[in-house]
């Protein structure tokens, strides 16, 4: 028997008085059951009962007794749940329990806290998407203003320090006040701007600044709950890798203002025409404005929205107060900025398209920026162009060439091209450029294409190595301005050893015995073909490369006594840097087309440029002073309309396809072109009837178009004259020896150099003085120099001065040449040649200061 105590029995006949609950629980309830009759049954065995020691008959059912007490236990417990359920209707059904909860809490805290660590270990900051960071580069005039932008992105990335603090803190006032204080994400406002857009009170993001940058920066824009969490995780990183400032200049860079500008830079020039660092409160509150809404707020493209743009205006400026960043005094005296209407261009169409190209293929070919780093974007490419000349160059050629055409009803006028190009003699800059009508509709740059013939704008480069190498004639004269030559028109060149060489002057006119200048003046061909036999065609070449000829030239090697008439296809641009060699006194400086070149505010390293001696100060001065008299006097007298003292040459390609004038002041080298082509094929076509002219040549619209722009470019500088040192003896006359006519010359060596031959050292220019006379190094007026304006010493023809006065040579002057003969001619293969002295039977120019129509 157990030695626990055992509960007393109850007596025979007791139940207890109370009744139980149906649904009182277990340890409130007594263990004593009642069968169905209601009398007491006891969880004691029967021994127990009756007071006996050991067990009763029963005593071995006890184990079954008890099984069967718990399972009604059980039944017992389901029976009261299903009781206190039932009593749990209605409305209380939805209250949960605080068990539930409990357990709710703690399982969406494990969620948020178990997805943010998930969701940060995984989301890695990724690489920038590709239009983040593609910029365009942008090409400037040498002033700072603006030609043009290219790239598929109008976006110019800027520091921070190149923004105004007007700017950046008046974004901050419209986007994101609290931004150097607050963390990279704002859930809570992130929830209110849902809940504004919900509601209607517009549009909101509740986005950070660091948020708005990293979907700028490294996402996209779409709507999607993938971009925003990767957006949150993303600007966590970035505000833990980055400075605020950092982000903030990411911020105002990647962000659209409309009008296509992406960055503060880009919209600062396409509202404003200014950098980003000009902008004062009032614009820059308006530009912050914009981001809010780039196209409706543009009040120029949706006026009728300049209310609602002017209230998010104030609303900037007053936040702007606010946080102290604007005086309430200077806030009080601003009036709402209308944007401009218009801005300066920056597409392709005009003169930028040919300029970018251009520059673009300088910097490729010198090896500043590489074509790929090009392509990418992000430089500042300041050049050497000169917007005042630039804008003058295309009026002249508009005036004198575009305005005159009539293409309806000429068809040869829709053939016309025009190319030109400007450079600063001493310094190498090309100052301006002529390229076409308008890229968009003329593809092909004329100021840089080798396809056309240069014509007689060849021939001071044969005379040129004449000088420069102490050249003979075929019977032993040294060439000189003064040496005489046949010029018989279709007379066989002499000394050659090559095929028969007969070239005819223009209109087969036969000039006989001519001095140099003469010939040069009319352009003899029968003269500077004999000449480059005299001279050698290898030297003339070599001579025109180290002036200034690119050496891949198309036909400038192999040419024969042809090289004089000018078959080579150089560039208008390579022709003007020869000319500006010439003007330099012989000193060749490598064109230039960039000042300056930075990306991301860093400058690139440009190459050194040297300047060489080309061509000794003889050779080039003497040149200059035969050149002198073709504007005064000979075939580009049309050049005079630039009212300063000039030297130049015509020039004229076969067929009439192309005519030229390439000429200098002391200050400034210009060449101009204009050629044929036919706008379908492409192919050359001659010139002949354009215009409603006879005939085109270099005499006329490029010698006029050269004139008005020269005037222009150079209006408000002191007219400065030539100071030239001649070769010695280039005032004394030459004549052929009675019996030269006709035959080779006796001497050995055609080009053997005179005893007195001028050195190649180079020696500083004389000054003129005040009364035009020119002094020498040592300041006494030099013997044999050739300067225009009062005293003139040597000179070979006795032409007038370009300041007016008489010259008074001390050689032996000789005829001043024919009225108004043409000059030019056609070789012997029916080629032509051609530079006409102006007069109403060729082209417009001038004869007596008058145009002719």
């Amino acid at each position: 028997m157990s030695d626990e105590p055992q509960p007393k029995k109850p007596r025979p006949g007791w139940a207890s008085h109370e009744p139980q609950a149906a649904d009182t629980p277990d340890d409130a309830r007594d263990d004593t059951r009642t069968d169905a009759a209601g009398l007491p049954r006891s969880n004691e065995s029967d021994g127990e009962a009756d007071g006996q020691g050991e067990p009763g008959p029963t005593s071995a059912k006890t184990g079954a007794s008890a099984t069967a007490g718990a399972s009604a236990k059980k039944a017992a417990r389901e029976e009261r749940r299903a009781a206190l359920k039932a009593r749990r209707t209605g409305w209380r059904r939805l209250v949960p329990t605080w068990r539930m909860v409990l357990g709710a809490f703690l399982v969406t805290a494990l969620l948020v806290v178990g997805g943010f660590l998930l969701g940060y270990t995984l989301v890695q900051i990724p690489a920038a998407n590709a239009a983040a960071t593609q910029q365009a580069n942008v090409y400037l005039y040498a002033d700072g203003s603006v030609i043009a932008r290219d790239g598929e992105v109008n976006r110019e990335n800027v520091t921070l320090s190149q923004i105004s603090e007007d700017a950046q803190h008046a974004v901050l006032a419209a986007e994101d006040r609290d931004f150097y204080t607050e963390s990279a994400v704002d859930p809570l406002a992130m929830v209110r701007g849902a809940w504004n857009t919900l509601t209607g009170k517009g549009k909101q993001s509740g986005s950070t600044i660091t948020q708005q940058y990293v979907k700028n920066y490294y996402l996209r824009q779409e709507q999607t709950v993938t971009r925003k969490v990767k957006e949150f995780f993303i600007a966590i990183k970035l505000d833990r890798n980055q400075s605020k400032d950092e982000i903030l200049e990411g911020y105002l860079n990647t962000s659209f203002f409309g009008r296509g500008a992406y960055g503060i830079q880009a919209a600062a020039h396409a509202y404003y025409d200014m950098d980003a660092s000009e902008l004062d409160a009032g614009r820059a509150a308006y530009l912050a404005a914009l981001v809010n809404a780039p196209s409706q707020y543009d009040v120029v493209a949706h006026p009728g929205n300049r209310a609602f743009v002017e209230k998010r205006w104030n609303y900037v400026l007053d936040g702007m107060v606010d946080e102290g960043w604007l005086d309430p005094a200077e806030r009080a005296r601003l009036t709402f900025p209308v944007p401009k209407r218009t801005t300066l261009s920056t597409t392709m169409s005009g003169q930028r398209g040919y300029i970018v190209n251009i520059v673009k293929q300088h910097l490729i070919d010198n090896k500043i920026v590489d074509e790929a780093s090009l392509d990418a974007g992000g430089y500042r490419i300041t050049t050497t162009l000169q917007k005042s000349k630039q804008d003058a160059f295309v009026a002249s050629v508009d005036d004198n060439l575009m305005d005159r055409l009539d293409k309806k009803n000429r068809k040869v006028d829709t053939y016309v091209r025009a190319g030109g190009a400007s450079i600063e003699p001493r310094t190498g800059k090309v100052v301006a450029m002529y390229n076409g009508i308008d890229y968009v509709k003329q593809y092909t740059p004329n100021a840089t294409r080798r396809d056309f013939q240069v014509g007689s704008s060849f021939k001071p480069f044969v005379f040129t190595a004449a000088v420069e190498n102490g050249s003979r004639t075929q019977d032993g004269r040294r060439i000189t301005p003064g040496t005489h030559y046949d010029g018989t028109s279709e007379r066989p060149v002499q000394g050659w050893a090559g095929p028969r060489y007969a070239p005819e002057n223009e209109d087969h006119e036969d000039y006989g015995d001519i001095t140099v200048s003469e010939a040069t003046d009319k352009s003899v061909n029968a003269v500077y073909a004999q000449m480059a036999v005299d001279v050698g065609p290898d030297k003339v070449r070599k001579t025109a490369v180290d002036l200034g000829l690119s050496p891949d030239t198309p036909d400038l090697d192999g040419a024969g006594p042809s090289i004089a008439l000018g078959v080579a296809n150089a560039s208008v641009l390579d022709m003007t840097q020869a000319y500006a060699t010439l003007a330099n006194h012989g000193k060749h400086t490598p064109y230039t087309l960039v000042e300056k070149v930075t990306q991301n505010g860093r400058d690139i390293t440009l190459p050194e440029r040297h300047t060489r001696r080309a061509v000794s100060r003889e050779a080039a001065d003497t040149t200059t002073s035969v050149l002198k008299g073709v504007v005064e006097k000979g075939t580009a007298t049309a050049a005079q309309t630039s009212g300063r003292p000039a030297a130049g040459k015509t020039g004229t390609a076969e067929e009439d396809t192309a005519a030229w004038f390439a000429g200098y002041t002391p200050d400034l080298a210009t060449v101009v072109a204009v050629m044929g082509q036919d706008p379908v094929t492409a192919g050359h076509k001659s010139l002949y009837g354009a215009m409603g002219l006879p005939r085109v040549n270099g005499g006329g619209a490029p010698a006029e178009i050269w004139g008005q722009y020269t005037r222009d470019a150079l209006e408000g500088e002191p007219v400065s004259s030539f100071s030239l040192r001649l070769q010695p003896g280039a005032d004394e006359s030459q004549p052929p020896a009675p019996d030269s006519s006709g035959g080779p010359s006796s001497s050995g060596d055609v080009s053997a150099p005179a005893t007195d031959a001028p050195d190649d050292e180079d020696t500083d220019s004389g000054t003129p003085d005040d009364d035009g006379s020119s002094t020498g190094d040592d300041g006494s007026e030099s013997a044999g120099e050739n300067s225009t304006g009062g005293t003139t010493t040597g000179s070979p023809t006795g032409d007038t001065g370009d300041g007016g006065g008489t010259g008074t040579g001390t050689g032996t002057g000789t005829g001043t040449g024919t009225g108004d003969t043409t000059g030019g001619g056609t070789t012997d293969d029916g080629g032509s040649n051609r530079d006409e002295l102006p007069g109403p039977g060729g082209l417009s120019g001038a004869l007596d200061g008058r145009r002719w129509d």
